[in-house]
Parts: structure tokens; sequence; C-alpha cells
């Protein structure tokens, strides 16, 4: 269940960037997009 939440939230978070940053801003916000998704699904005990 923590595989999909991380991907699921993952995907979302990138493809909110890709749309409303430009190209380097965005790639540069995957790897913020990928700590926060992380942190949601293993850390905070929310799942």
């Amino acid at each position: 269940m923590q595989k999909k939440i991380f991907w699921t939230l993952f995907a979302a978070l990138g493809l909110l960037a890709d749309l409303a940053l430009p190209f380097w801003w965005a790639v540069a916000a995957t790897i913020p997009a990928g700590v926060v998704s992380w942190w949601v699904a293993y850390r905070s005990d929310w799942f």
C-alpha cells in the first residue's frame, strides 16, 4: 500500500511541476517531490 501511495503522489507532484514550472525548474523540482512523497508514504504514519 505504501508503495502505491508513494508512486501516485510522486506522479501527481511531478505532473503538477511539469505543468506549472519551466522545464529546468520542473526537473529540479523532481527531487523535492520525491522526498515529500517518500515522507508522506513511509514516515508520516498517516497510512
